[in-house]
């Protein structure tokens, strides 16, 4: 089956285009999260964007509304969008709290590296395969 896209991205703006392959093993909700994550990340979604509501993406994309919901519910936990009520889902600061989430995790890994034995080489290698896989 071909991927399902969103062209015009959730702001108008054909740069910002959400891809969703339902012929990967990666769950479609967890495609949409690292897309829209992605974007707001490298500010190609400015802070304060208004994101589509929920029921208007899932139509878009032909998704369920609740694998939409799932994947504004994991960007809210990491602090990139917040929902103010009825007026929407709204982009928030660029990543910050997902920045020091990263820096964190960062250090957990450094420290079970360090246990292991695994040499900085490798350890790297690791990271770069697990973000290729993102």
């Amino acid at each position: 089956m071909p991927a399902r896209t969103r062209g015009d991205g959730p702001v108008g703006d054909d740069r910002q285009v959400i891809a969703i392959d339902a012929d990967s093993p990666v769950p479609p909700f967890e495609q949409l999260r690292a897309q829209l994550a992605r974007q707001i990340q490298d500010r190609t979604l400015a802070v304060g964007t208004r994101l589509p509501t929920i029921r208007q993406l899932a139509a878009e994309l032909g998704l369920a509304v609740n694998t939409v919901a799932r994947a504004y519910r994991e960007l809210e936990e990491a602090g990139l969008i917040e929902t103010r009520g009825r007026a929407g889902s709204f982009v928030t600061a660029a990543g910050g709290q997902g920045r020091e989430q990263a820096r964190r995790a960062a250090a957990e890994y450094a420290a079970v590296i360090a246990s292991t034995g695994i040499d900085r080489d490798e350890a790297i290698r690791i990271i770069e395969a697990a973000l290729a896989n993102q």
